[in-house]
């Protein structure tokens, strides 16, 4: 678990963090900005919903990820092994919550839903069938994870295809299982309890209503390289 939690901070830092003023120069985590209104993913994902997920559920895994951050600092300078291990799942669930969230919030779109075309298209007709098999076993895959956690459609750049995967809790798929996230969908149930209470199908069947597939096809393309 220490091991992947260093490497979890490894693969933040690059791509998820943003400079403070202070004159220590110190790196910090921030909540990024939705780039739609809270509302823009109604009828299929409530305005409450978003404005409780984003605001309050990823906001508090930046905040936690950044205080761990700062204690992994604090005792790698003192040489603390203890406390170094010991602050490995925190690091996990507060830095897993972060990337997968930052992924997730792209992965949906007002405009979204439909299919995939062009190479992302012909990848999914080749891996697993059809869209319709690989729609069919991700949703019944995200609606199977047992208690919290996510389902993933991901690359696998050993075998150079596409795979389905699940992460309990906030596991990062890709520190987790070295595959490549495309499309992540959060199967926690601060993502639809407020809309559709305990019926989990009900709201994976409506989050591809609004999938964002052209930033899907971004990633994959991103991922193939």
């Amino acid at each position: 678990m220490l091991t992947l939690s260093v490497r979890l901070v490894h693969r933040l830092r690059p791509a998820m963090l943003t400079s403070s003023s202070s004159m220590d120069a110190k790196w910090k985590h921030t909540l990024p900005d939705l780039p739609y209104d809270y509302d823009a993913l109604e009828p299929h994902i409530s305005a409450d919903i978003m404005r409780l997920h984003h605001s309050k559920h990823h906001a508090t895994y930046v905040n936690n990820l950044n205080v761990a951050e700062e204690k992994l600092a604090e005792a790698q300078v003192k040489g603390d092994t203890s406390t170094i291990i010991g602050l490995a799942p925190a690091l996990r669930f507060n830095g897993g919550g972060h990337i997968n969230h930052s992924i997730f919030w792209t992965n949906l779109s007002p405009s979204g839903g439909g299919e995939p075309d062009g190479d992302l298209a012909a990848a999914i007709s080749r891996d697993f069938g059809s869209f319709e098999k690989m729609k069919e076993k991700l949703s019944t895959s995200s609606v199977a994870v047992q208690g919290s956690g996510w389902g993933w459609l991901g690359y696998n750049r050993d075998s150079q295809k596409l795979q389905i995967e699940t992460c309990g809790n906030q596991d990062p798929l890709q520190a987790t299982t070295g595959l490549i996230p495309l499309l992540g969908i959060d199967v926690w149930e601060h993502a639809y309890y407020l809309q559709y209470q305990n019926v989990r199908p009900d709201y994976v069947k409506h989050v591809f209503n609004v999938i964002n597939w052209a930033n899907i096809a971004d990633r994959f393309s991103m991922a193939c390289k």
